[in-house]
């Protein structure tokens, strides 16, 4: 039986670890070539290794996504390596506040800047280089990250990872209204608590703030009604499935995975 994305090239942004990972390793496990593109190089070449190990096809490039010259090169070398560009998850992420203090509205300007820079710029650049080269191909699908806080305020986390997630929303929409009649569709995938790396730190961040709040009777967002993290490849399903044929009809849709937050 073949996979669900069986001879397509699929890129991942944030590969080199987490859900990027997870993905990376799902479009192997179900036909793709994988372009693995991380600034973190030792965890793309191993994303890498686990593809071919495992009997995929992978190459890992270095790209900062922040960065416009490296997304560009990073979509032309895809296409010089395997000649097309038929699937893109626009994943790479951070969380600012992991290694300082957790603030809000004070935050330092540089901070500001990379973490919106990352989140929602770079899906954008990432649109911006992709869409061309799908647009010669006449179909292409692409999914971006965004995040259950994409639909909600934050009062634990800080406003510049929750404003950037809501930025990834309308690109998402826009792009896939833009583009609906050019055989490209476009979706966002919302996740909630995840058992990421990333998640992981955030999340021993968050008990710690969520307390502080408690003792100051600071009434708290949501809670995860399913009652636990999600694993990187639950979040690494949806990814993939949206970008399949088995989503042929879905364009413009931001699929929560979060355990029900949202449905709250």
């Amino acid at each position: 039986m073949t996979g669900i994305v069986e001879n397509r090239v699929a890129l991942v942004t944030g590969g080199s670890s987490g859900i990027g990972r997870a993905a990376s390793l799902k479009f192997a496990r179900e036909g793709a070539k994988v372009v693995v593109a991380d600034i973190a190089v030792q965890g793309g070449h191993e994303t890498v290794r686990m593809i071919k190990e495992s009997g995929g096809e992978a190459t890992f490039i270095k790209t900062d996504v922040r960065i416009s010259a490296e997304v560009e090169s990073t979509v032309s070398e895809t296409f010089k390596i395997y000649g097309s560009l038929d699937c893109a998850f626009n994943n790479a992420g951070i969380a600012g506040w992991l290694d300082r203090k957790p603030v809000n509205i004070t935050e330092e300007i540089e901070e500001w800047d990379d973490v919106v820079n990352t989140n929602m710029k770079g899906v954008w650049l990432c649109m911006k280089y992709e869409i061309p080269q799908m647009l010669k191909q006449g179909k292409g699908a692409i999914v971006n990250t965004a995040s259950a806080m994409a639909f909600m305020g934050d009062t634990v986390g800080d406003i510049h990872y929750t404003a950037a997630k809501h930025g990834v929303v309308p690109l998402t929409r826009t792009a896939a209204l833009k583009y609906i009649n050019s055989g490209i569709r476009v979706n966002g995938i919302c996740p909630g608590p995840t058992a990421s790396p990333l998640g992981l730190a955030c999340s021993k961040i968050v008990l710690q703030k969520m307390e502080e709040l408690r003792e100051k009777n600071i009434q708290l967002g949501p809670s995860n009604p399913i009652g636990r993290s999600a694993q990187c490849e639950e979040i690494a399903e949806a990814a993939v499935w949206l970008c399949s044929d088995a989503a042929s009809y879905v364009t413009g849709h931001m699929m929560a995975v979060d355990g029900g937050m949202l449905a709250q």
